[in-house]
């Protein structure tokens, strides 16, 4: 069977994973694709030769009889209409992060889903499909450096656009760890402390930058994370586990080593889509297999919902200075690990 699929945005993701589903992927063809931008949309297809129909609105598209599953690509503020719409239709449906840009669209998400009684979305969470972190959880499932006590991480750009503003650093890039963090350890957060330091000269209209997040869990796992999008040198993900009997370290993309001019080096990456290129190919693949199963392994709307609370939390924390709870449910039944 041919997963026949419906993508709502073709911006820059929604384009790279149109080409990816087309070229890459196996199991699944692109037959429509919205945009609020029809002509690019248009072009787009032609420029691609593409075999999709363009649909001038995303609930048409939803609704269309030939559209089996949905990818949604479009503008943050729009994920809720179109994956509340996608569940009203009975369709599987992968969102890429943000699930909703507030908490409460989110758990509306949530409330819709159970309600149908049926998983049907994966929200684009693509670090779990990271060769380096998926060696770091079967690690720790084995023991390899005992329980885990404390995580160190860091996550750095070279730099970022006039756009990136406000809160951006703790709900549009810390938002990868807070996700795969969670998974990584099998735990929840229910404390959250940030704290800025000395700002960079390069963080300019108001930004804040670096920032440093302090997260407790459950099981009082500690977890600090610097993030810094200004950093100049390039795109650098890391992560470092310190366990009871050992310490484990996030894997360094493969580079070449070079000896030259008196001087020993590897390259380091400065685009994050080619940091993680690996990762969206095997995290669409695996959600086209799934879904051809009538099953959703990825990261659920609960994982989404969460994601977006404790970034609330962090956004909270930053500005009062305080160690802010994280407060909420237990994980409902409905989305129990199997």
């Amino acid at each position: 069977m041919t997963l026949k699929i419906g993508v709502i945005g073709t911006g820059a993701i929604g384009q790279d994973h149109i080409r990816r589903l087309t070229n890459t992927l196996t199991g699944a063809e692109v037959v429509a694709v919205n945009d609020i931008n029809l002509d690019e949309t248009k072009a787009f297809v032609a420029r691609e030769k593409l075999g999709a129909k363009v649909y001038d609105n995303g609930q048409e598209l939803i609704r269309a009889s030939d559209v089996d599953a949905l990818v949604v690509t479009s503008w943050g503020p729009s994920h809720a209409e179109f994956v509340l719409g996608s569940i009203a239709a009975g369709k599987p449906v992968f969102c890429e992060k943000p699930l909703a840009t507030t908490a409460k669209d989110a758990r509306s998400i949530v409330d819709a889903e159970i309600r149908h009684g049926r998983k049907l979305v994966q929200v684009g969470f693509m670090r779990r499909y990271d060769a380096g972190y998926r060696m770091l959880k079967a690690a720790l499932q084995a023991g390899t450096i005992g329980e885990a006590l404390m995580v160190h991480c860091a996550h750095r750009n070279p730099s970022v656009p006039d756009s990136y503003t406000g809160d951006m650093a703790l709900t549009d890039s810390f938002v990868h760890e807070i996700d795969v963090l969670r998974w990584l350890l099998d735990d929840d957060y229910v404390t959250a402390q940030v704290v800025n330091g000395r700002d960079t000269r390069r963080a300019e209209g108001g930004l804040r930058d670096p920032h440093f997040v302090l997260l407790e869990t459950r099981k009082g796992i500690r977890i600090d994370v610097e993030i810094y999008v200004n950093c100049q040198y390039g795109y650098d993900i890391q992560c470092q586990v310190v366990g009871e009997t050992g310490i484990a370290n996030l894997p360094e993309p493969m580079s070449l080593l070079l000896r030259k001019d008196a001087s020993l080096s590897h390259a380091i990456l400065t685009d994050w889509k080619q940091r993680f290129i690996a990762s969206y190919d095997v995290e669409l693949q695996e959600w086209i297999n799934s879904t051809r199963d009538g099953e959703v392994h990825g990261p659920t709307s609960w994982d989404g919902y969460f994601a977006s609370v404790t970034a609330d939390a962090c956004v909270e924390a930053k500005r009062t200075r305080a160690i802010v709870p994280i407060s909420i449910d237990d994980t409902p039944a409905f989305y129990a690990r199997r």
